[in-house]
Order: C-alpha cells, then sequence, then structure tokens
C-alpha cells in the first residue's frame, strides 16, 4: 500500500470515513458487475433543490475519496423517479389550472406548465442535469420511466410478483391498520386514463406474473407487471431499485431514516444485496423549516449562482452534513470567504491535512490557485460605501489596493465583484440603516478622522487597523462597542470587516470623507 493510500485510509474526513465502510462491504466479494456503483434518487414532482444537487456533490465526494483508496472502478447513476404520480401541484409553477387536469398522472406524461419539454417530469429531468453538467459531474443518468418501459425493471418485478406476500409483509408492519386493508406494492398504470391507481389487488399470479384489480369504476383490469404497465410504490421501489442495479452506496436525508430497514429487506427478498447508506440533515430556511422543492422555501442552485461561484456552494455541502444547517441568503459571503481561506491554505499543508481540507474534496484532489486579493465580505462593503452599481467602480479601488491585479489576471475576483454589486443591490442595500452616533462615539470618530488626515504610511492594511484599535482603546471596553459603532454608523450595517483592510481598499481619503458625512448626519 502506497503511504499516499495509507494516508487516506486513516483520514478522518467524513468521504474517507464513508468510502471505507464501501470498501469493507466489497472487499471480500468484489461486484459482479465489476465496478462499485454509487446511486443518488432524485423525485421530480418540483424544480430541482439545492438538496439534490448536494445529494449529488457529497456522492461524488465519497466516490472520489473510494478510488484512492481502491482501484476498483467506479460509476455514478442519477436516478430519476419520474415514473410517480403527480399527487399535487406545485406551489412554484406557472399554468396550475391545466397542470391539475393531470393530477395522478406519472411525471412524464403531465403537461409541462412551461412549455418547453414534452412533460413536466422531462422539464424537471432537464434542470437537473442542466445543474449537475454546470458543476461537471461525472454521471449516468437513469429515468424511471425509461427504466420501466424498456424491461430493464422486469427481472425484479417479476420476483416481486413470486414473492409478492413476503414482501407485502415487511410493508404491512409499516402501515396503520386502515392503511393495510387496500395496500398494495404494486401501482398500475390504467390502460385508459393513464394515470397511476392506489388500489387493492384482486389477485397476483405468480407464475404468469399478472395483477388483477378493478379501477375506480369498478371494471376489473389484469395487467403484467412488466413493461411498464405498473410501477411500484415508493417503499418497495427503493429496495428494488437497489436490488435492479446492484447498488453498493446511497445517501439520503434524515427523513427516510426510519425507512432503511424496509428498503434494505425488501432489496434482499428481491434478491439484492443491501448498500452502504449515509444519512444527511436536511437544510432549513430562514426560519428553521425543512426546504422543499414543492413550496420553494431556500435558496435554489440557481439563485446561489446568481451572487456567487459554484465552489462556495461545494464548500457549504461539504461542511458536517450530519448537522441540520440553515440555508439562507446571509450564508453565502461567508461560504465564498472560507473557501478562498481554504484554499490559500491548501498548497503548504501536508498530504493529511489536505485529504481533511474541503477544498481536496471539491476539485478532486487539485485544487486551482486563489487569486482573491480582496474577501467577499469586503468588496460588498466596498460596493456600499461606494454605491457602485457595476464591478468595474470596484475595479478602480482594487487596482489601487492591489497593483497588478486585473480581471484577465484575476479571474475569481473580477467574477466575485460582479457578484458583491449584485448581492448589495439585492440583499444589503434594501435593509442598510444608518445610525446617529452617541457622544463618545463621535469623539472616536473625530479622532480616527484626525489621525487618518495626517497619516503618511500608505495603504498598510495592519498599520491602518492598530490605528482603529489605538482610537478605540482609549474609549471603549470592551472593543466591541467601538467596532459595531463603526459599522452601524459608517457602512448600515451590524457586521463588518476588519476596519484596517476596509481603509486600505477603500481608501484614507475616501474614509475621512465618509467620517465626515457621518458626523454632519448625511448618513443617518
Amino acid at each position: 500500500m502506497s503511504d499516499l493510500r495509507q494516508i487516506a485510509m486513516e483520514s478522518k474526513a467524513w468521504p474517507f470515513e464513508e468510502a471505507r465502510a464501501v470498501l469493507k462491504r466489497i472487499e471480500k466479494t468484489p461486484p459482479k458487475k465489476g465496478y462499485v456503483l454509487f446511486e443518488t434518487g432524485y423525485g421530480p414532482s418540483g424544480l430541482p433543490h439545492i438538496g439534490t444537487f448536494g445529494e449529488v456533490l457529497r456522492t461524488t465526494m465519497i466516490r472520489r475519496a473510494f478510488e484512492v483508496i481502491s482501484d476498483m472502478p467506479t460509476k455514478l447513476i442519477c436516478f430519476s423517479d419520474d415514473m410517480d404520480g403527480m399527487r399535487k401541484v406545485p406551489g412554484n409553477v406557472p399554468n396550475q389550472e391545466r397542470l391539475r387536469e393531470d393530477l395522478q398522472r406519472p411525471l412524464t406524461s403531465v403537461y409541462d406548465p412551461f412549455e418547453t419539454h414534452e412533460s413536466f417530469g422531462h422539464h424537471n429531468n432537464a434542470m437537473l442535469r442542466r445543474f449537475l453538467d454546470t458543476f461537471g459531474f461525472d454521471y449516468e443518468f437513469i429515468s424511471a420511466t425509461d427504466f420501466y418501459k424498456e424491461g430493464r425493471f422486469d427481472e425484479v418485478l417479476c420476483r416481486a410478483a413470486e414473492r409478492y406476500d413476503d414482501v407485502m409483509a415487511v410493508m404491512l408492519k409499516s402501515l396503520r391498520e386502515e392503511r393495510q386493508q387496500t395496500y398494495s406494492i404494486f401501482l398500475p398504470i390504467h390502460p385508459e386514463t393513464g394515470r397511476v391507481l392506489y388500489v387493492p389487488m384482486k389477485h397476483v399470479d405468480a407464475v404468469n406474473h399478472t395483477i388483477t384489480f378493478d379501477d375506480e369504476t369498478g371494471r376489473e383490469w389484469t395487467l403484467p407487471v412488466t413493461g411498464g404497465n405498473v410501477k411500484l410504490q415508493w417503499k418497495p421501489d427503493f429496495g428494488a431499485r437497489w436490488a435492479a442495479l446492484d447498488v453498493d452506496f446511497e445517501m439520503y436525508g434524515k427523513d427516510h431514516s426510519t425507512n432503511t430497514p424496509i428498503y434494505d429487506r425488501i432489496c434482499e427478498i428481491l434478491g439484492g444485496k443491501k448498500p452502504e447508506h449515509f444519512t444527511y440533515e436536511l437544510f432549513l430556511d430562514d426560519k428553521g423549516q425543512k426546504i422543499s422543492k414543492s413550496s420553494g422555501n431556500g435558496i435554489s442552485i440557481d439563485e446561489w449562482l446568481t451572487y456567487a461561484a459554484t465552489e462556495s456552494l461545494g464548500y457549504f455541502m461539504y461542511q458536517k452534513p450530519k448537522t441540520a444547517k440553515r440555508l439562507h441568503w446571509d450564508v453565502i459571503p461567508k461560504m465564498v470567504d472560507e473557501y478562498h481561506q481554504q484554499l490559500r491554505a491548501f498548497p503548504d499543508q501536508d498530504a493529511k491535512a489536505q485529504f481533511a481540507n474541503p477544498v481536496w474534496h471539491i476539485h478532486e484532489g487539485k485544487p486551482p490557485v486563489s487569486n482573491m486579493v480582496v474577501p467577499f465580505s469586503m468588496l460588498l462593503n466596498l460596493a456600499s460605501v461606494s454605491g457602485a452599481h457595476d464591478k468595474e467602480t470596484l475595479w478602480g479601488f482594487i487596482r489601487r489596493y492591489a497593483p497588478g491585479a486585473e480581471p484577465e489576471t484575476h479571474p475569481d475576483l473580477d467574477a466575485a465583484a460582479g457578484f458583491a454589486v449584485k448581492y448589495f443591490e439585492d440583499f444589503v442595500a434594501p435593509h442598510r440603516t444608518y445610525r446617529a452616533p452617541t457622544e463618545q462615539e463621535r469623539d472616536a470618530l473625530e479622532d480616527l478622522r484626525d489621525k487618518l488626515k495626517a497619516w503618511d504610511g500608505g495603504l498598510d492594511a495592519e498599520a491602518l487597523q492598530g490605528v482603529v484599535y489605538e482610537v478605540g482603546r482609549e474609549r471603549f471596553d470592551p472593543m466591541k462597542g467601538w467596532f459595531t459603532a463603526l459599522y452601524q454608523v459608517l457602512l448600515g450595517a451590524d457586521q463588518g470587516p476588519r476596519f484596517g483592510g476596509f481603509i486600505a481598499l477603500y481608501g484614507v481619503d475616501e474614509t475621512v470623507a465618509l467620517i465626515d458625512k457621518a458626523l454632519a448626519g448625511d448618513l443617518a
């Protein structure tokens, strides 16, 4: 075993911990298919949300970690459950009245409210694939509709008919008595209406692999379970999919965790080997509620990418997957700056530290060099005080602060400047609240202004921070009150950057003028 592989085998980074669990699963009996299969499932009942993206990204991180500790080939499948019936109309799409006409139809037979694709399912699948392609994921996409109709599920479906009572016994234990009376693992697709039917079975033929049932009108039908004539209820579908594809690893949200024994047992009954699982905590909106693709709360992938680069989203997804995290607009600047801090640290770290660094997992072991010489949070403050409505305005300050920096040589910084202006206009400007200084604060601001007027030390951020500290130490205990005053009086915010760095970026003379405005009452 190479030294690098040995270090990876001992890494405490969660992707390596999960990768070792997968390796342990296959060490004695390598999969006959010749590769290790990582899978993610997606329900396209609404527009793809950021949680779906995170599931694929995190699975990819585990897959890449696995490839460091094993030479076994790997594959990632993204499986769309697009044959599910549409149970309700999502609240965040147009043409809702027209959609209601297609309730209970498989999503790939539902009218596309955006009128760009063959169906609502096809539209949402296309959105998901576009999001995944934006990040450069290596995956194979499978549509459940195709999987059923092309016969790729037929062997397992026939086995489900043959072992119907065994699978039903697993399911009935988890259901209330009332639900038990009408439940079946099979959901027929009505031959005439095309709707997914939730009806009890009159007979399941284990020899001919057919089901017999009455539709809502009382008319009796007999259909083969193969060829896309029926689909499985979602819990049996989970385990059946694992068996059909021989899945080695799948992760899912905490809301599925109580069903794991059901998925596993059904997989085994249908001839499969249960995969390794990883349960992650859910994302919460600003009110502490679970984000939902149907209600549209939280942040979408497109919305995040309007204000920050994709890598910052990857950094957010890496953080503590087993801890519930608040996913709201104010996390974006912090993620951008922390991501670049980790990029800057990476080259000087040893292999053990690099394996523990999120950027190794975001960039598959080959992170780029950061050229963010100005933090994103500082760009936001700069946009605020300068009133910038385009990134060119910010570059006027950046060039003076970092001679030699240009959009062509610092593309990350150039993109961040544009994101900062957009973020400022949409989220900072509408909520800025300046206040007048107290007498104590006024005295301190006048002293700071006078010291800056006399300053001849250039744009040295640390030296300027020393001046800010000197003024505050004489008047404030604790010092937090001084910095809060600077942010609230001069920036209209409750938090802000290291003020010495801000002065260096914005300019000494410009900061003097800003203080004079505040003292004159022109900001509050």
